[in-house]
């Protein structure tokens, strides 16, 4: 029996693998062409992939200011054309100036508070060819809506219109007519009122109304021209 020291008493060997030497595997394993390509390409497809995802991700989008809003302008709203008319009341009763008035068959709308209801009725101040503007005989002031029924009455300055639109041919001057019965006024008339006694201007010449306009009495103090109060 051949002595061996203890140390080497215990000593298993290990297995050996044909073709591969225990020493040198793990180095030539590392030095591995193959072994070098797989990891190139992992490394490769870890940063694509990490390049991808970062191309793909949410993008942060800035809100726009306020003041880079775009400005939508709103027109303002017209105004109402009643609200730029005289309004005549007992305290300021003034719908027109004289010297506005000069001319004749010149005119102006206004607007005349009623007493008994306090409703604003539609009114139109006529000035007549004949009599002085500064005196009130000169004018022709009166209601626009109809006596019976709720048309507006229209001051007709076109004779053009008169003969086409009423089929009155005789007028020679503005009249005044109702488009709803096509009757015609005359502002340079005045007739009696059946059973009244009171004369009144605006006689009808053509049309089935029972009556004239209903009239504003008129009033002048210096040039200041007034609206007292309705028939």
């Amino acid at each position: 029996m051949t002595d061996q020291p203890p140390s080497d008493r215990f000593k298993t060997d290990m297995p050996q693998i044909p073709g591969v030497s225990g020493s040198g595997s793990r180095s030539s394993a590392a030095s591995n062409p193959a072994v070098k390509l797989v990891v190139g390409l992992l490394a490769v497809l870890l940063v694509v992939f990490l390049g991808a995802r970062w191309a793909l991700r949410p993008k942060h989008v800035q809100p726009r200011l306020a003041e880079q809003q775009p400005q939508l302008e709103v027109p303002a709203p017209a105004p109402d054309p009643s609200t730029l008319l005289p309004h005549a009341t007992d305290a300021e009763p003034g719908i027109a100036d004289a010297t506005e008035m000069a001319k004749p068959w010149s005119s102006r709308e206004f607007f005349i508070r009623n007493r008994l209801t306090g409703e604003n009725i539609p009114g139109l101040l006529i000035r007549l060819p004949a009599g002085s503007p500064s005196q009130a005989s000169g004018y022709w002031a009166f209601e626009q809506k109809s006596p019976y029924g709720n048309c507006k009455l229209e001051y007709l300055t076109d004779l053009g219109k008169l003969k086409n639109d009423y089929g009155f041919r005789a007028a020679k001057h503005p009249m005044v007519g109702n488009p709803c019965s096509r009757t015609v006024f005359d502002p340079l008339k005045t007739t009696n009122l059946p059973g009244s006694g009171v004369w009144v201007r605006g006689s009808i010449v053509q049309g089935s109304d029972l009556r004239p306009p209903l009239g504003i009495e008129i009033k002048v103090e210096g040039k200041k021209i007034l609206a007292v109060r309705t028939e």
